[in-house]
This record gives C-alpha cells, sequence and structure tokens, in this order.
C-alpha cells in the first residue's frame, strides 16, 4: 500500500535527529562532517538524501543506509505518481 503524502525525509532528520539531540544544523553538519547548507537544503526539505548523505546519517543517528535511502525512494515514488498517467508509453509485446 501506498501513501500519498510521504514526510521528506529531511523533515524526519529534523524532528527525530536533530532536535531531540538539541543540535542546531551547524552542529549536525559538524557532526555528519557536511557543510551546514548541505545539511540545512535537507532539513528544509530543499535536497534529497544522497547515497552519501544516507551513509552519515545511518553511521551518526542510526538505521541503515537502505532505510535511508527508502525514504527518499518512496517520497519520491510518491510526489511523481500523476507522471504515470501523463506518460503515453505502451508496453512492448515479445516479438
Amino acid at each position: 500500500m501506498t501513501m500519498k503524502n510521504r514526510v521528506h525525509p529531511g523533515a524526519i532528520v529534523r524532528e527525530d535527529c536533530l532536535k531531540p539531540l538539541g543540535l542546531s544544523v551547524t552542529d549536525g553538519a559538524r557532526w555528519l562532517g557536511v557543510g551546514r547548507q548541505t545539511l540545512s537544503n535537507l532539513v528544509n526539505e530543499k535536497a534529497s538524501i544522497s547515497i552519501d548523505m544516507a551513509y552519515r546519517l545511518s553511521k551518526a543517528f542510526g538505521s541503515t543506509p537502505e532505510t535511508w535511502l527508502g525514504m527518499q525512494l518512496a517520497f519520491d515514488l510518491a510526489r511523481s505518481r500523476h507522471l504515470e498517467r501523463t506518460l503515453k508509453v505502451k508496453r512492448i509485446a515479445a516479438a
């Protein structure tokens, strides 16, 4: 079952990782070894979780890179469901 309104993974980083530890974006970026703007873009839902960031988040906050990337993929797919209706592609039949 798919959800129509998935939560952006950046919101999860902000609300479930940084806030409970009392970490600012600057502190979190330093801890993760990334630039402040990089983390800010993620937690403000302007950027997606990259493979590199997934590894950093898993090491810093737990879970696995696959979990972080899975959240990003689920969000992206839910946000792009309208494409399925608009694409004019037919299935290719075997010869």
